[in-house]
């Protein structure tokens, strides 16, 4: 059935605010929008009554599924901490897609997350990109692999620290990373230079780091402190792999070199206090200053740290700290899209991609506005109703 949003505001994040009409195909995809599109005959037609449409936010960095809302430490599957290099570990294989996140995301208008392992390890594993609602993960699932995770910095050091195992310090930490890479090269070279049609052993953990090579799939590197992530960019010249900050807390303070190097950050969570050491830096005002510098931002909540629900409301208090308003958009739709490598399907309203939008009560990054109706592939999944004070979650499909 072809459905028509009529009489919207709309912020499509790329290109200008318009108002008039998104149409959605049977398809799921947006097959129009814009100020004169004609409402085609027999479409079902929902009156916006002037709201505000955004496309779905998308948060590249939580462990939704993987670390269940209230259900405590026990229940987490983060870390496999029984070894530094856990490359052919996969977040897919550990994501519970009735964990309540799921809906708490919805209710913040998040559509898609990047699910990551944690920094336990120098190497954490596989992320995985999916919608924030469903019934079975492998159909939720946009993209898997979507990187390999990576920890530089204090918990690392600490995890293996308290085992009198390497890596205890930085050098520890730069030194397990820098082996597996040329392991994985060897093995790559090996399998190059072997007979055609004679087998070749297969080893999951080389594979994923060759991925990482080929540059099929980013690096997403944990670094916090200026030092670690100028360590970060030193292993990525090294090896020639495309690298992603994750956390970025003093990011700002090394800008000009990342934004040299076109290095995106994906910076937060911002609404934490200063727990440890390398949170020193941390301050709402960084990502105005990355962005100033020319660096490509995105903001996280690295959930349930910090409530993914919360994800917009870490982009209003930037822009009170001085982000471009622009920027704290696409620093929430379009430049995680681009990060997790889903930015031809997601991240703005363009003819062709899918229609994960969202309907607000108010204009986005005002705190007192909410979403009032969420869709993925044009399917409304969300909804909250401002007068009874009610909120309503369509069953998982799928």
């Amino acid at each position: 059935m072809t459905l028509a949003l009529t009489n919207a505001h709309v912020i499509p994040v790329v290109g200008d605010a318009f108002d008039g009409t998104i149409v959605v195909g049977d398809d799921g995809r947006i097959a129009a929008a814009g100020a004169d599109v004609v409402v085609p005959e027999g479409a079902e037609t929902i009156d916006l009554q002037g709201a505000t449409v955004t496309p779905g936010l998308i948060d590249a960095h939580v462990h939704l599924g993987v670390n269940p809302e209230g259900d405590g430490a026990a229940a987490s599957d983060t870390n496999e901490m029984t070894g530094p290099n856990q490359a052919a570990v996969r977040t897919i294989d550990a994501i519970d897609p009735f964990d309540e996140g799921f809906d708490v995301a919805l209710a913040g208008g998040v559509t898609t997350v990047g699910v990551n392992p944690g920094s336990g390890n120098p190497i954490g594993g596989q992320a995985t990109v999916l919608r924030t609602h469903g019934r079975i993960v492998d159909r939720m699932v946009l993209r898997a692999p979507a990187g390999v995770k990576s920890a530089l910095g204090e918990n690392p050091k600490r995890v293996y620290g308290e085992k009198k195992q390497t890596p205890s310090t930085r050098l520890g930490n730069a030194k397990i990373i820098r082996e597996a890479f040329v392991a994985a090269r060897n093995y790559m070279r090996r399998h190059e230079a072997a007979e055609p049609g004679k087998p070749v052993d297969v080893d999951l953990t080389h594979e994923a780091l060759a991925a990482v090579l080929r540059g099929e799939i980013p690096w997403r590197q944990h670094a916090h402190r200026a030092d670690d992530i100028v360590t970060a960019v030193r292993l990525a010249e090294e090896f020639g792999y495309r690298l992603v900050i994750d956390h970025g807390t003093e990011a700002h303070v090394v800008a000009d070199y990342l934004a040299e190097r076109g290095v995106p950050v994906l910076i937060g969570p911002l609404f934490t206090t200063k727990s440890k050491m390398e949170l020193r830096g941390r301050s709402i005002a960084n990502p105005g200053k990355l962005a100033a510098a020319g660096v490509e931002i995105s903001i996280i909540t690295d959930h349930p740290v910090i409530p993914i629900n919360f994800l917009v409301h870490q982009a209003s208090l930037a822009v009170r700290e001085g982000l471009d308003e622009r920027t704290a958009l696409e620093a929430i739709t379009i430049n995680p899209a681009r990060v997790l490598g889903i930015d031809g399907e997601l991240g703005s309203i363009e003819v062709g991609k899918r229609a994960d939008l969202v309907v607000w009560n108010g204009e986005p990054l005002d705190v007192m506005a909410r979403p009032a109706r969420v869709l993925i592939d044009g399917r409304t999944v969300y909804e909250y109703d401002r007068d009874a004070r009610t909120e309503r979650v369509a069953p998982r499909e799928g």
